[in-house]
């Protein structure tokens, strides 16, 4: 019997990448992939470690699919992912529900771990985290057929006090150029349009492998690629975000006037507390530059609230920073306190609630600077990469370049006859809170 699988994706969109590889993988193995969970014969499920709230999720995901062993056609149920990394030996200790694990250095041997899960060997796959993929592993893109993600890089050399990252994915490693231009012309000539590159650290891309940062070069290499149109960059590291990288974003007009710079802190006490690079001083001038060098640039960053040793000064601060900065987009995160990093071991840790109160605090105020920045496109045409149609509403939504997938606003656009796929142009005639709306051009 072929066995039919589901892979279920917790966590961030490495993980996600990861997953397609190994749909890939069991696919071209000659397994099913499926759907449904009620008809799968075997579960993969790729998990977060990363957060409290992470670990939580991924441990209830596992127990409430090992129902299906009772309720439906399940034979085997296999965890992967950083949860696994970090835990195996409790895992197989504690659930005996799970059925096989695999770490995130591991994944590219599904189809042996499936073999050997569906025997009832039970295996464990859990090594060092070192593979980095070179070859042109297969791999099944869950993403809309015209965007996706490509890793340019694996793991992380920063060692923040407050991350575990370094421990579940190892350290940095960058992929060779060559790997991933033919990665990205492979998806082009399936159809996508908009590639956004991921990595844990992209800025940093290009150090391990070249001696040299990269990472400018690289942009330039994937937009020359036909057939892409947009190219994104997230998780750019601040400390090397370099002169020739915001020079490269400013003159190709392929790469998203986007940058997506996680910044966690404004104040210098919590900043080398966090060790993280540069101070305030820094962190205002580079944005500056940036704002200068590439007019209209929009700004997402995420910040952690409570901190170990935050006082209410620090916080009010930090509250001043982002009503002076001005970011079009912000995530902020209350500090989890992670087994195993420096700063578990700090003293004056902030009580829970106290956190929630600074996180919600510190959203409110975002959400009217996100309006007022979102206001500056109102008469302006930008180019709308358009995703979906209401037909309640009759109206067609996407995004521009400004606004990543998933994650950011949307803009909602009067047309007729617009292909979903399709980059339109539109002038936008209304700021909302985090979307825009506007008429179509035509041409």
């Amino acid at each position: 019997m072929t066995e039919k699988i589901n892979i279920v994706t917790l966590g961030c969109e490495k993980n996600l990448v990861d997953s397609e590889i190994m749909s890939g993988l069991v696919h071209e193995r000659g397994y099913s992939l499926v759907d449904r969970k009620e008809e799968a014969t075997v579960i993969i499920v790729n998990t977060c470690g990363f957060i409290d709230e992470a670990k939580e999720q991924s441990v209830n995901t596992i127990l409430e699919l090992a129902e299906l062993k009772e309720s439906g056609n399940l034979k085997a149920l296999i965890v992967s992912g950083c949860l696994t990394q970090r835990y195996k030996a409790e895992l197989m200790e504690e659930m005996p529900e799970i059925d096989g694990i695999v770490g995130t250095g591991d994944f590219h041997n599904i189809v042996q771990i499936v073999d050997e899960a569906v025997r009832g060997s039970r295996p464990v796959w859990v090594g060092n985290p070192v593979f980095n993929y070179e070859e042109a592993l297969p791999r099944k893109v869950s993403t809309p057929r015209y965007t996706t993600y490509v890793k340019i890089a694996e793991g992380c050399d920063n060692n923040c006090t407050f991350c575990s990252i370094p421990i579940m994915r190892g350290a940095f490693r960058s992929r060779s150029i060559e790997s991933i231009l033919a990665e990205v012309r492979t998806l082009a000539a399936q159809g996508v349009k908009e590639i956004s590159l991921i990595a844990q650290d992209s800025t940093n891309y290009g150090t391990d492998l070249y001696e040299e940062f990269k990472l400018p070069e690289l942009l330039n290499r994937v937009s020359e690629v036909e057939g892409i149109e947009w190219v994104r960059l997230h998780y750019a590291y601040p400390g090397f975000f370099t002169e020739e990288l915001i020079q490269t974003m400013a003159n190709n007009p392929k790469i998203c006037k986007y940058v997506d710079m996680p910044l966690q802190h404004s104040e210098d006490s919590i900043l080398k507390r966090m060790r993280r690079p540069g101070r305030q001083r820094d962190i205002r001038e580079l944005i500056a530059r940036i704002r200068e060098m590439i007019p209209g640039v929009s700004l997402r960053t995420s910040l952690i609230v409570g901190f170990p040793g935050e006082t209410e000064e620090d916080f009010q601060r930090l509250c001043e920073f982002v009503s002076e900065v001005g970011f079009d987009r912000l995530g902020v995160f209350t500090y989890s306190n992670e087994e195993g990093t420096p700063a578990s071991r700090l003293p004056d840790q902030v009580p829970d609630e106290v956190k929630e109160w600074r996180a919600n605090t510190l959203m409110e105020l975002q959400r009217k600077v996100t309006q007022d920045r979102g206001s500056r496109f109102v008469g302006q045409v930008l180019d709308v990469l358009v995703e979906r149609y209401d037909g309640r509403s009759d109206v067609y939504i996407g995004r521009s370049q400004y606004d990543a997938p998933e994650i950011d606003g949307e803009v909602f656009v009067k047309g007729s006859n617009i292909g979903i796929g399709e980059i339109t142009k539109v002038r936008i005639t209304h700021a909302f809170e985090y979307d825009l709306s506007g008429e179509e051009v035509l041409q």
